[in-house]
């Protein structure tokens, strides 16, 4: 059972910025011991991120430019969702999108809270199977990936030695293993 102090009461809410990615809300809330304070949070649409593995045991992934830090960095596909859309469309769709492939099993991992401090985004993760490849990207105007085909583990390696520093990418990686390891065992 949830206890009940530690929840905060939402007194009024106001959106101070209207991004094309984020939202961003001022709210006054009133904690537990009455004082009022202020939350500042990002809405979010949220997203979804797909690991690819093919049949001899590689995971596919996108190398892309990320503005925030300045560096290109080694991610699993992934993207944000469309409003009204689930999210297993929307990994199918960036499975399309970014590497040119779909999958005949998809598998939910789980989901992710990547900022749970002041963002209400929520990255759904899926495990992708029985891959089919069409060859061709179908990547948004201001997208730019490579696509990298890796041994999945050499993939788990490099997040141990912390060379993925990107958190979906590491938390499905790591999510699979355990997944696939269940599947191993039961055949």
């Amino acid at each position: 059972m949830e206890p009940e102090h530690l929840y905060e009461q939402t007194l009024s809410s106001e959106q101070i910025y209207n991004g094309v990615v984020v939202k961003l809300f001022r709210d006054d809330v009133m904690l537990e011991n009455g004082q009022k304070t202020i939350r500042e949070v990002i809405r979010h649409p949220g997203g979804v991120c797909v690991l690819p593995i093919d049949d001899k045991g590689n995971i596919y992934m996108v190398k892309q430019f990320r503005y925030p830090f300045g560096e290109v960095l080694l991610e699993i596909p992934a993207g944000k969702k469309e409003p009204g859309e689930e999210p297993l469309e929307c990994g199918m769709r960036e499975l399309g999108e970014e590497i040119g492939a779909s999958a005949k099993k998809y598998t939910l991992i789980g989901k992710l809270y990547p900022t749970v401090a002041y963002d209400t985004e929520v990255i759904w993760m899926f495990l992708a199977q029985g891959l089919t490849f069409s060859g061709e990207q179908h990547l948004d105007a201001e997208e730019f990936v490579d696509v990298v085909k890796l041994p999945y583990e050499q993939a788990l390696k490099m997040v141990l030695n912390d060379e993925i520093p990107d958190s979906k990418t590491q938390l499905a990686i790591l999510r699979a293993k355990a997944i696939l390891e269940k599947e191993k065992e039961k055949k």
